[in-house]
């Protein structure tokens, strides 16, 4: 594939070396366009011993090919890293002064965009305001990580890990080519469309459709204390929650995930968990202040009433009469808080936050799955509801899901996959989208 690598004025341009390795690596065409102030940082050589190509910052150099048009037009991919706050600017107004604005401008795939820099710049509103026309144009903006910057600061403003930045345009390659394929398949233009979408593509108008939205994602089977070694749990791996984050991320979103699952994700706020009680807390303090609760995590029913200290020993002592006790422990549960119907509650009459629920449902002799999910949609009075049959080998820990998204008030229903957890993650979000 044809990636255009744009590096803009900052000290982290050094890292975006380590990205062009990655991606060089992994057998792609990349063109790295440093702007004039990149080069301040890491040099043209280095560029282009890197790239295998000649590096230009103006639109002077091999006027003959028309790179200023023709690097837009042919790329697969256009990703800057790092991206300045000037470069921001400059690329929410239209401007090209250089050869990377104008490559901006001309390019027709996905763009990404990786800001860095200090604290003060990504939090001063005239950058935030950059950022939310960028991303309602369709930009992926990939949120600055928080850390060590310049100097003895820290927080937010730190270009993401090169491995991070290499896994989402790994992502956003493996969507566009699979539009592609779509369409290139289609038998008219409403085809095109749907198999695009189905294919897991989140197309430029959808992808800022979330811009300023704030939203809460659970994540994760929860895992429920017996003694210091032993837990009740279930076999939630926590990866359609995390894709869900993500998915809601690149549409524009500021996402929180609250997951008992290890999630290292670049511009979400991640709050680690583990019981059904922390996750409750949790989820409660962020809805105060968001647009959509997704209630993707597999919380646990029940919890031991008692927590043992020490660890619940196998073998007790001999009875009376010598003999060994085979006992076993037992052990009393005490059910959970419902962290999903008590969010209803709280938000009374109020039509934010958007609830949306998750069932993951088994049928039995009283009902089907669908049964099930339409009964607790009803119980539990949430906005949406998305069901997956589980069991054995199915759903949990899979890459791939199929699901059925109701709507509170509506006979209708959406089905999705088998497909892609991703794909999944962005048809809730196009249902969620409606009712925002």
């Amino acid at each position: 594939m044809r990636v255009v690598l744009g590096v803009a004025g900052g000290i982290a341009a050094y890292k975006a070396c380590s990205l062009l390795r990655l991606l060089t690596e992994a057998g792609h065409d990349v063109t790295v366009v440093p702007t004039g102030a990149a080069l301040k940082f890491v040099g043209a050589p280095t560029w282009a011993a890197l790239s295998g190509k000649p590096v230009s910052t103006d639109v002077w150099s091999s006027v003959h090919e028309v790179p200023h048009v023709r690097l837009g037009q042919e790329a697969d991919l256009v990703i800057v890293a790092p991206a300045t706050a000037d470069l921001l600017a400059r690329a929410a107004t239209g401007q090209a002064d250089d050869l990377l604005t104008n490559v901006l401008l001309t390019a027709r795939c996905p763009v990404v965009m990786a800001p860095a820099m200090h604290t003060e710049m990504w939090d001063h509103p005239a950058t935030q305001a950059n950022v939310s026309t960028l991303t309602e144009r369709g930009v992926h903006i990939v949120p600055p990580a928080s850390g060590r910057l310049t100097g003895k600061d820290t927080g937010p403003g730190r270009l993401p890990e090169p491995e991070d930045l290499y896994a989402v345009c790994e992502r956003e390659l493996a969507r566009s080519a699979a539009a592609s394929r779509a369409v290139a398949s289609a038998d008219s233009a409403a085809r095109t469309t749907t198999s695009a979408d189905a294919a897991g593509g989140v197309p430029g108008h959808r992808r800022g459709d979330l811009s300023g939205r704030r939203v809460v994602v659970s994540a994760g089977g929860t895992r429920e204390p017996l003694d210091p070694v032993r837990y009740l749990g279930n076999r939630s791996s926590g990866k359609q929650g995390h894709a869900l984050a993500v998915a809601a991320a690149e549409r524009g979103a500021r996402v929180t995930l609250v997951t008992s699952a290890a999630a290292d994700l670049p511009g979400i706020d991640v709050v680690p968990v583990e019981t059904a009680l922390q996750m409750r807390e949790a989820i409660l303090q962020a809805a105060a202040h968001s647009d959509v609760v997704v209630m993707a995590a597999a919380v646990a029913d029940f919890r031991p009433a008692n927590y043992v200290p020490s660890k619940i020993k196998k073998t007790h002592e001999a009875h009376v009469d010598g003999s060994a006790d085979d006992s076993a422990p037992t052990i009393t549960l005490v059910r959970n808080p419902d962290i999903l119907a008590e969010l209803v509650q709280t938000r009374g009459g109020s039509a934010t936050p958007v609830i949306v629920g998750f069932a993951a449902e088994t049928g039995d002799d009283n009902g089907s799955v669908l049964h099930h999910a339409r009964s607790k949609l009803e119980r539990k009075g949430c906005d949406v509801l998305v069901v997956n049959e589980v069991g054995e080998g199915k759903t949990f820990g899979s890459d791939d899901n199929t699901v059925t998204v109701l709507q509170r008030g509506s006979d209708e229903s959406v089905e999705v996959g088998p497909a892609t957890k991703a794909a999944v993650s962005d048809a809730v979000w196009d249902v969620v989208a409606t009712l925002l």
